[in-house]
């Protein structure tokens, strides 16, 4: 039996306080095209035992990351996760873990994400770290809000290699808050990009990535010193936060903020989600970082313990003071991030970033060895872009359909964009072994 404690009347009433004829145009905004005409194509109505069944086979058409050779990347990689990171984590006091609203008593809540910040603050080579975000793209939306505080302006620039999803969550801030957005066109592997150029009196921030949308790794001291000439801050976006263990880190080039996603420590693909977002600044500029801060005390009695610093949203401060309505941070993503480095050490995080590049570069090795195949970049991590001369959407299906998940087409991401048509982002981690390589290397030669 349907519960539905609303009449027509009352539907009526809301609706005419809200100022709208029907329910339906409260989903204006929504394009025709992505709305449903009537139901879902399901039965009405089957047992628990026939449900079952129904769903274990349209799940079985999916492929799934470990089934098969998987080179998928931008930005979000499926790297090992220790079973002990998963065995802690669903320990019951920090399975159940919230948001601390009251901090000082959740004393355990509270150092690992003393720990955490910690650890962010050294890979990034920044001064401090808050504890943590939902994911990347908030983080980076949020980085420019931020630099808008500090520098008392309103317009942000933005790299053509910013993650499109990135620029899309900072675009849709802005356009809310009506501040100004540049955002370059998309430049590929081997391109220069001048983004100095485009910097002046009324910017605030340069938003860039590396490395970036397609892989490639980027110097940022130059751009740095350009946008601080300026007045602006520079935000490097890290989405691929192993990448640290084996470059310079944006902190030690010159960055203000740094914005990572974390999901490649301790945290699997998920199907997209929840990640845990990294975010750093100068210390200058703590108290107009957004999300909290927690920091460490002694108590009466000497002993070590765990404050909650710094909370500048509108539940704990008056709301024209806040810094953003950031009101939890990922904690159980953030936790299982803070394990797994804890398990990693500094000399095994170097080592795992290692052998990423390595498996990366032995895998772009074999590709450019294809028949047709162009490797774009310069430098990468452990990802690369390569052209193809057939379109990358056809390259894709084709190397599904032989076993292989080869990668993302750029054009997924960038529709639209005729010079990225025949654009493939390539991924290889420490999950990939010699033998997926090869199987990698013998389908492309046969779908090309």
């Amino acid at each position: 039996m349907r519960y539905l404690p609303l009449t027509e009347t009352d539907r009526r009433e809301m609706l005419g306080v809200i100022g709208v004829k029907s329910v339906d145009e409260l989903f204006r905004d929504v394009p025709e095209s992505a709305r449903r005409d009537g139901l879902v194509d399901l039965p009405r109505r089957k047992g628990e035992l026939e449900v079952e069944r129904i769903l274990g086979r349209m799940a079985g058409k999916n492929v799934s990351a470990g089934s098969v050779p998987f080179f998928v990347g931008a930005g979000a990689y499926r790297h090992h996760v220790p079973a002990s990171v998963d065995h802690l984590i669903q320990r019951s006091e920090f399975l159940t873990s919230y948001t601390p609203y009251q901090p000082e008593i959740t004393q355990g809540t509270l150092q690992y994400l003393f720990e955490f910040q910690t650890m962010v603050a050294m890979i990034t080579g920044m001064d401090v770290a808050n504890a943590s975000m939902y994911d990347g793209s908030t983080g980076c939306g949020e980085a420019v809000l931020m630099a808008h505080r500090v520098t008392k302006r309103r317009k942000a620039v933005l790299s053509g290699a910013l993650h499109p999803q990135y620029a899309e969550v900072v675009k849709n801030l802005s356009d809310f808050a009506d501040h100004e957005l540049e955002i370059m066109p998309p430049v590929l592997p081997g391109t220069a990009e001048d983004i100095a150029s485009r910097i002046c009196d009324k910017t605030s921030c340069v938003v860039v990535q590396t490395p970036d949308f397609f892989g490639e790794l980027h110097d940022l001291r130059a751009l740095a010193d350009a946008a601080h000439a300026k007045g602006a801050l520079l935000i490097a976006v890290v989405p691929e936060i192993l990448s640290l263990g084996a470059v310079t880190p944006p902190g030690e080039m010159g960055a203000d903020i740094v914005v990572g996603e974390g999901q490649s420590i301790g945290n699997g693909l998920n199907f997209g989600g929840p990640y845990v977002g990294l975010f750093a600044t100068r210390e200058k500029y703590v108290r107009q970082m957004p999300g909290r801060l927690c920091g460490e005390t002694v108590d009466a009695d000497g002993n070590r313990g765990f404050v909650l610093t710094l909370s500048t949203r509108e539940q704990h401060i008056r709301r024209e003071k806040a810094t953003s309505n950031i009101c939890t941070n990922s904690g159980l993503c953030c936790l299982a991030f803070t394990i797994h480095m804890s398990l990693l050490g500094e000399e095994g995080y170097k080592r795992l970033a290692r052998i990423n590049h390595a498996a990366a570069s032995k895998l772009a090795d074999r590709l450019a060895k294809v028949p047709g195949v162009e490797i774009l970049n310069r430098n990468f991590f452990n990802e690369f872009t390569l052209r193809t001369p057939k379109p990358a959407v056809e390259v894709v299906d084709a190397l599904a359909d032989k076993g292989v998940i080869g990668g993302v087409r750029a054009s997924r991401l960038l529709p639209g964009v005729k010079e990225v048509e025949d654009l493939l982002i390539v991924a290889s981690t420490e999950i990939n072994t010699e033998e997926d390589r090869a199987a990698y290397e013998a389908a492309l030669r046969e779908v090309l």
